[in-house]
């Protein structure tokens, strides 16, 4: 049977991301194992006061950007936005929560699962998953291994773990979250990629196995 593998970058605070998860989630359901979806961190808000301080400074900062988001968030059913995120409660970097991330696959739980709570928290609930005590209560609401997790990442396992997925961006020329690469690097689906056109790609390539990719 042909499996297609896709990678699916992603940054915990991407609010695209967020929203397009439901993508991801039912390209599995639909193809079930004929495709194999790897999640790797990009780390696009490692620095928020820079990207969103200082990159939105002319537009109204923080606060502009929460209204920006919100306005996005507001155009779909599947998904909220609380009043706090952003304008409140601002996380200053994404490499925390997603060392966390890799911290708990390390200890057996699961990576996607982790993230997509660490998305609700701060989306939906206004909750600063910056931080690592919050990160700690999360964790700890999952029923994982908190000790284990804070083991990991003292240790620096997860910290590795987490470049290796920073290599991985660099290696395939990712330039942003989210973004979907298949056919070995060939197709690269970068931004607010529509499910149907994720699935075309998937089904041009169970057809073929992009043996047409290239004709020269």
């Amino acid at each position: 049977m042909k499996t297609v593998a896709v990678t699916h970058y992603s940054d915990v605070l991407c609010v695209w991301a967020y929203i397009g998860q439901i993508r991801v989630d039912e390209l599995r359901h639909r193809f079930d194992e004929k495709v194999s979806v790897a999640s790797r961190l990009i780390p696009v808000f490692g620095n928020t006061a820079e990207k969103i301080g200082e990159g939105w400074r002319a537009r109204g900062g923080y606060d502009a950007y929460a209204d920006h988001a919100r306005s996005i968030v507001a155009r779909f059913e599947h998904v909220t936005m609380s009043a706090d995120a952003w304008s409140r409660i601002r996380p200053r970097s994404s490499l925390v929560p997603h060392a966390w991330i890799r911290a708990v696959g390390l200890v057996g739980g699961s990576c996607e699962a982790f993230a997509w709570r660490l998305r609700l928290a701060f989306f939906r609930d206004g909750r600063d998953i910056g931080r690592a005590s919050v990160l700690a209560e999360l964790t700890s609401e999952l029923g994982l291994d908190v000790d284990a997790v804070r083991e990991s990442l003292e240790s620096g396992a997860a910290w590795a773990a987490l470049q290796a997925d920073h290599d991985a961006v660099k290696e395939e020329g990712v330039r942003g979250s989210p973004t979907f690469v298949l056919n070995e690097r060939r197709q690269i689906l970068y931004g607010n990629v529509g499910y149907k056109i994720l699935e075309a790609n998937v089904l041009e390539l169970l057809r073929d196995g992009g043996e047409q990719a290239s004709w020269c």
